[in-house]
């Protein structure tokens, strides 16, 4: 079967930054062009009234009428034009004008005539449809609503009128004056401010996320880069006496993993080069397994009990491995000052490979998990990051929980790990059987199940790996999940502190003579609640 094609975090982390910024510049630009677009609207209504206003409030409206009647022309006449004239020419209005309304037709009295077609004292012209007529008699009245009329006419074209009023001294009114904005060249206006808009934060945008996407690759991307090549070639650097060769300086997790392997490398490069000269080969291979286990071991917690000061709980952990490094491991911490994490784990390769696998494993599961995530959020991210440049093809199968100690309340995440056991107070130990998510390291960006559990004073936890369960005697039979159970519970009454070797012993007593085939790693946690 083949494997899945993986993708790399750099294209991951790229592609979410282009999609970032496309849905960015896409909704900014709309919100900021919208904003615009009507505020413009609001400006341009706005200026073209109060040139209407301006013009209706010079003209003396007694005189208007006289105009229409003799089509006679004096100065005050051409003042009047001389001012629509020059206030057309300097601003963006397309038409200036001032007419007479009837009922069947308008009669024009001024006209701009900066533009062609102008229109003479005396003209008449139709109205362009049935709505302009209406707009224009609904301002010829007192205190008219300012209220833009959009007209489209094959002779002016597509065009938004204002009209204001012109009253008389008696305060009647005696004929409109009328305004016209282009509305093509309004929109064009609108749509170069856009486009001017969209570029600039299209540019900022993409300044921004480049200097972003620089800052990702140096201290994430590149880093875990390394470390994924580093460890993948650490076997053959052995063989040929070659130490990793990590740069990394990120000064927070990535650059504390770094030194771990560089240290477990170089302990192992030193070893090795101590032994070569005077051992031969199978001496050379035990040393090395040895110095190896001294590593594993001093990876993992093994002072107990672990937090004297804590009356809330008691907890004890062992792993024996199988040869001299194994891949099981185990480990606990307090997560914050109320909530501590618990994690038992089985490599699925064993010796040196499976030890150095483990390594990795354990801190990135307590990286992530001291980030604030929760176990399933934590292992999906553990997942991920194993899978880049896991050719080796290990995986690990995990139980992690996180429980708050103030309550006794737990959330835990199963990956392909063994069914943990409970007991409550007063009461036997069980198996506590549930859906499990697939291993770590098996399949990219899979979620992973997590469920809510409650513990109360006196109930206590027992979590182990399949070493327990299939611990072989000489006549191929397997110590099993009852067998397991009958251990605990016949020794229930001894303890936190006294379980394990007990259990450790009735595995002992079944095999017999039998040879260890695999690691045999035990937790067990007794809840006592807050007092």
């Amino acid at each position: 079967m083949n494997k899945p094609r993986k993708t790399s975090l750099n294209k991951k982390i790229l592609n979410s930054i282009v999609l970032f910024a496309l849905v960015l510049v896409i909704a900014t630009g709309t919100l900021v062009c919208v904003q615009y677009y009507y505020s413009q609207v609001r400006n341009y209504s706005a200026q073209a009234f109060d040139f209407a206003r301006t013009a209706a409030n010079i003209i003396d409206g007694d005189k208007v009428l006289g105009y229409v009647e003799t089509e006679e022309k004096d100065d005050y006449y051409y003042k009047i034009l001389d001012f629509l004239n020059v206030t057309q020419y300097e601003t963006d209005l397309k038409y200036y004008y001032v007419f007479v309304p009837y009922e069947n037709d308008l009669v024009y009295v001024w006209d701009a005539i900066n533009v062609e077609g102008a229109c003479e004292l005396g003209q008449h012209e139709n109205y362009m449809s049935e709505e302009s007529k209406a707009a224009t008699f609904e301002v010829f009245r007192q205190n008219p609503p300012e209220k833009i009329s959009i007209q489209k006419d094959k002779t002016y074209g597509h065009i938004a009128s204002a009209y204001s009023p012109i009253f008389n001294s008696s305060g009647e009114p005696v004929a409109v004056v009328g305004v016209d904005l282009s509305i093509p060249g309004f929109r064009k206006t609108i749509a170069m401010y856009m486009l001017l808009v969209v570029a600039a934060i299209f540019t900022i945008t993409m300044i921004a996320l480049t200097v972003f996407y620089s800052f990702v690759e140096k201290n994430i991307i590149k880093p875990i880069s390394m470390l994924t090549k580093s460890t993948g070639e650490m076997i053959d650097n052995l063989e040929r006496d070659r130490e990793v060769d990590l740069d990394i300086h990120t000064g927070d997790e990535i650059e504390e993993l770094a030194d771990a392997i560089k240290k477990m490398d170089g302990d192992l490069h030193d070893y090795i080069r101590e032994l070569s000269a005077v051992t031969a080969e199978k001496e050379r291979i035990g040393t090395e397994l040895n110095i190896a286990k001294r590593i594993q071991e001093g990876m993992l917690p093994n002072i107990f009990p672990p937090f004297p000061e804590r009356s809330e709980f008691d907890l004890y952990a062992s792993m024996i491995p199988a040869k001299h490094v194994g891949g099981d491991f185990y480990d606990f911490f307090m997560v914050d000052d109320t909530h501590i994490a618990l994690v038992i784990a089985d490599v699925s390769g064993k010796g040196v490979p499976g030890a150095l696998f483990m390594a990795i494993s354990k801190v990135l599961i307590k990286t992530s998990v001291q980030a604030g995530r929760g176990p399933a959020e934590a292992l999906e991210r553990v997942n991920n990051q194993l899978l880049e440049g896991n050719d080796t093809g290990l995986f690990v199968t995990v139980w992690l929980a996180v429980i708050d100690i103030t309550t006794g309340k737990g959330i835990a995440a199963n990956a392909g790990h063994m069914h943990p056991v409970l007991k409550r107070k007063g009461g036997e130990y069980e198996l506590i059987k549930y859906r499990h998510s697939p291993a770590v390291a098996t399949i990219e960006g899979i979620p992973f199940r997590e469920h809510e559990f409650e513990l109360g004073p006196g109930d206590t936890l027992f979590v182990y790996t399949d070493g327990v369960t299939e611990a072989t005697n000489t006549e191929e039979e397997l110590f099993g999940e009852d067998r397991m159970i009958e251990a605990l519970n016949t020794n229930a009454d001894e303890g936190a502190a006294r379980l394990l070797p007990v259990v450790k012993q009735s595995i002992d007593d079944f095999v017999g003579e039998a040879p260890q085939f695999d690691d045999i790693t035990m937790l067990i946690f007794e809840y006592k609640g807050v007092e």
